[in-house]
């Protein structure tokens, strides 16, 4: 399940989840929306049950946005431990895959 998050509740969101992969869009972007569905496809699915999935409003929740980086959308981050792995402007359906890979390491 993709979990929407705000500059209010992110960081206890990554303080009490220790594997974190965020997506940040805008109402805007075209590429996110074409993403979303893929996103919440492998949020959904059982085998990633130990990852939190989040959606950030990167137009709406500054501070969120400079956590991840974000200097383009659709950008998917990743954190562990609540810190910052990876980060990356794309909407590759492999990348997400190498992000979570990446994750359980």
């Amino acid at each position: 399940m993709v979990q929407i998050s705000t500059d209010n509740d992110f960081e206890s969101l990554l303080k009490s989840n220790s594997k974190v992969i965020v997506k940040y869009y805008a109402d805007w972007c075209g590429s996110c929306k074409l993403f979303a569905p893929k996103f919440k496809r492998h949020s959904n699915d059982e085998q990633n049950a130990d990852i939190l999935f989040l959606e950030v409003n990167a137009e709406e929740n500054e501070n969120t946005r400079k956590l991840g980086g974000v200097d383009n959308l659709p950008y998917l981050a990743s954190f562990k431990n609540g810190v910052l792995l990876e980060g990356t402007a794309t909407s590759k359906e492999e990348y997400l895959q190498k992000m979570m890979d990446d994750l359980r390491k």
